[in-house]
């Protein structure tokens, strides 16, 4: 899609709900932005499935432009989610985080807001990012606007003025208190796992390690935050939003911000309690939890 023009792009996003409208709806599939998507995109989407219904449905689809039914904060909610959870699980290991070092492996969309949240919310020194053409380092951290800047204008991070050269993987085995991989699935394997020396792993990206990693990280007492916990932030501002849809009642981004804290809150609280009582990984105190949750309702609903 990245390669297509604005009106491929259209073109490709209307016809996606031609081909699918049938399946979607307001309480049956509600799509919401991925890897390269944007508000433009699911405006277009929704108002393909409108014009097929004939009214107006903004429920459809999340992650729309603010004018059409979209919600405050949804732009950098996965990132923040991210944020608020490492900082509760920093509370729990009693890390000072102000000061500390981050590294985020992936700068689109997640990975620029990550930086920017852990700056300013966390106060650490992000000392280095990547993207897919490679990544840099400084070790007094890098200022999220010259990173911006920087790659706005040259479609890149690599290069960047007064900084060092370093590799994808390199960055993986860097030395900082709290590790974001952004970018893609399986880039903490086996293989890599035994060299990587964070503390904790945000997951940002959906499956970056592996499970012989996961086991590997484990028994070197790396904590690590799953995606299924950590990137969750994006999805929770997503119902927001269909909440907000439904109420035709929109709330300022303050109200949206103090409600996803709460949220992501709790549910780490919530993973790591299950995680310290049965003495499992955070990974499969997550998937305890959300099996638990499905598991109750189907049986209060009679179908086990």
């Amino acid at each position: 899609p990245k390669e297509l023009s604005p009106t491929e792009q259209e073109r490709l996003a209307r016809g996606y709900i031609r081909a699918t409208w049938k399946i979607l709806g307001e309480r049956t599939d509600v799509p919401a932005p991925d890897v390269y998507t944007n508000s433009q995109i699911m405006a277009w989407m929704m108002d393909e499935y409108s014009t097929i219904r004939g009214y107006t449905v903004p429920g459809v689809i999340t992650g729309k432009p603010l004018p059409l039914g979209g919600s405050a904060g949804r732009d950098d909610s996965t990132a923040r989610g991210a944020v608020y959870i490492v900082r509760e699980m920093a509370k729990v290991m009693g890390i000072e985080l102000r000061g500390a070092t981050a590294a985020i492996q992936g700068y689109g969309n997640v990975g620029h807001f990550t930086h920017k949240l852990v700056q300013d919310l966390l106060e650490m020194r992000v000392v280095a990012v990547s993207d897919s053409k490679g990544g840099v380092y400084q070790a007094d951290g890098l200022d999220f606007n010259a990173v911006k800047e920087h790659k706005r204008r040259t479609g890149s991070v690599v290069r960047l003025p007064n900084t060092s050269s370093i590799t994808n993987e390199a960055l993986l085995e860097l030395d900082v208190t709290v590790l974001f991989p952004a970018a893609l699935e399986n880039v903490i394997t086996a293989d890599n796992a035994g060299r990587i020396k964070t503390r904790i792993i945000a997951e940002l990206a959906n499956g970056p390690t592996t499970p012989e990693a996961d086991k590997i990280l484990h028994e070197k007492g790396i904590y690590v935050l799953p995606d299924l916990l950590c990137n969750a932030g994006g999805v929770t501002v997503s119902y927001f939003e269909q909440v907000q849809n439904a109420y035709d009642y929109y709330w300022p981004l303050e109200t949206v911000h103090q409600r996803l804290d709460l949220k992501m809150a709790e549910a780490f609280r919530t993973v790591h309690r299950v995680a310290q009582s049965k003495r499992v990984p955070n990974r499969q105190a997550a998937y305890l939890v959300a099996v638990e949750r499905v598991a109750e309702a189907a049986k209060l609903r009679g179908w086990v």
